[in-house]
């Protein structure tokens, strides 16, 4: 008798590119920039994974032996077992990629549809639109309650809420989470990782998360656009 095998858990990086996705335009925001958000979400699920360590001089590198096990996450694992790279460099060479394989999957899970559209009412294509899972909205919560509330967040979701505000299209989501002061303080904590003391990830953990964070709004504010 054989075994189903059962699909992998969304990783970061579908998450994030869940909730960058704005239902009301079928668009993604931050598309000029998407590649090093996407990769940096990708270094951070390696990371909250245990499977990326640091090096000296910010550099990171795959944790021999301990690769994780989804297809979307191997390929970078991969490509920093070979040596230690800086985070930046890293994200130029996974980032690239992903926004297919990844909207492949969020639509294969149902949380995206892709459906018949015409252009001018006279060229076909398709168009995104939020499917019935309700997990975007799940998300939005939670990445509201981890920027407006003074309990430490779930490491993952504190990792995630510091990637959308890398990213520069937290003023996109003002009418979910509201554009105050204190948000985009909190904010900015994250992206450092201070997730708070009690926060459910290891000290290095949460280094490696902002190393990848830090280098990920470089990377938006100074390097050429794809």
């Amino acid at each position: 008798m054989t075994t189903e095998r059962r699909p992998d858990p969304p990783t970061l990086v579908e998450d994030l590119l869940l909730l960058l996705f704005q239902p009301g335009s079928g668009t993604i925001a931050g598309e000029n920039t998407l590649f090093y958000v996407l990769g940096g979400a990708v270094l951070a699920d390696l990371a909250l994974g245990d499977h990326l360590a640091t090096e000296s001089r910010g550099r990171i590198r795959s944790v021999a032996g301990h690769p994780p096990s989804d297809d979307l996450l191997r390929p970078a694992w991969d490509y920093l077992s070979a040596k230690p790279r800086g985070a930046q460099t890293a994200l130029a060479a996974i980032g690239p990629p992903l926004r297919e394989p990844v909207l492949d999957r969020l639509i294969a899970r149902g949380h995206l549809d892709r459906r018949p559209h015409k252009v001018l009412g006279l060229f076909r294509t398709t168009a995104l639109r939020e499917g019935a899972t309700g997990r975007r909205a799940r998300l939005l919560a939670d990445v509201r309650q981890a920027l407006s509330a003074d309990t430490p967040p779930p490491a993952r979701i504190a990792a995630l809420a510091a990637l959308l505000s890398a990213s520069g299209t937290l003023p996109r989501f003002h009418r979910e989470i509201p554009w105050t002061s204190s948000v985009i303080t909190r904010a900015k904590e994250l992206e450092r990782g201070d997730w708070g003391a009690d926060a459910a990830a290891q000290a290095v953990t949460r280094t490696v998360t902002a190393t990848v964070v830090n280098s990920v709004i470089v990377a938006i504010t100074v390097l050429p656009r794809g």
